[in-house]
């Protein structure tokens, strides 16, 4: 866990990797529960037996967005920041999903600070977040998030 005590501490580790999450298993119970949340039923998320017989991977694949939704939690899990009367995930500026995540595979996040601004009330960081899968060469999804945390 990388603990970061002021916002000047913050503001001094731009253009660094600040943190690397822990893996975390995506298994079908994960993908079908988003299935639910989300209304993706797709087959090549939710039929194993499709998946088996029909599809290039040969096994369920995670849905993109759902690897993109645990971002918050992998950045939470990994990294402290000065207290903060509220923080709010303000959106993306990009996202791509580079290479499928396989079910039963395990993710983690690498974080880079690219930028931390003083906006009114508080700061605006914007970090690139690369989701390692530990089965493949590629990448599974590389976001640029952005968070505000204000005073």
């Amino acid at each position: 866990m990388r603990h970061i005590a002021s916002l000047a501490d913050l503001k001094n580790l731009v253009g660094q990797e600040v943190a690397v999450s822990g893996w975390i298993k995506i298994d079908q119970a994960r993908i079908n529960l988003f299935a639910q949340a989300s209304g993706d039923h797709q087959w090549i998320h939710v039929d194993v037996e499709r998946c088996r017989n029909e599809s290039p991977y040969g096994t369920p694949i995670a849905h993109g967005f759902l690897t993109l939704s645990l971002l918050p939690m992998l950045l939470q899990s990994s990294i402290t920041f000065p207290p903060c009367k509220l923080a709010v995930n303000y959106g993306l500026n990009r996202a791509r999903f580079p290479a499928p995540m396989q079910v039963d595979q395990c993710m983690r996040a690498r974080m880079t600070l690219q930028a931390a601004e003083d906006i009114a009330g508080g700061v605006q960081m914007v970090w690139e977040v690369v989701l390692e899968c530990d089965v493949a060469d590629k990448p599974v999804c590389v976001a640029e998030l952005i968070l505000r945390h204000y005073d």
